[in-house]
């Protein structure tokens, strides 16, 4: 089932908390560079710039072993999981 929710924070390139979840949500099938690792600053600007502050859809997959909601995310007509795969 998904669900419109308002984007408040970019954790990375992969990763974002929404105003109204618990914990973060998770793109499905998106492995990006993790703090520390090259890449990450222009990963984690890509997805700010893709959906940062933006009502994005999700629509859930699965729950990782941290808890997050692992999902196929969009905004508009634009997958975000597909513009941010490497």
């Amino acid at each position: 089932m998904s669900r419109n929710e308002k984007v408040k924070k970019i954790v990375d390139g992969d990763t974002f908390e929404t105003a109204s979840r618990k914990h973060p949500v998770r793109l499905a099938n998106v492995e990006a560079p993790e703090k520390g690792e090259k890449g990450y600053a222009k990963a984690k600007r890509k997805l700010e710039g893709l959906i940062g502050g933006q009502v994005v859809t999700i629509r859930p997959m699965a729950r990782d072993k941290y808890g997050r909601t692992v999902a196929n995310v969009s905004v508009g007509e634009t997958s975000v999981n597909l513009e941010m795969r490497y």
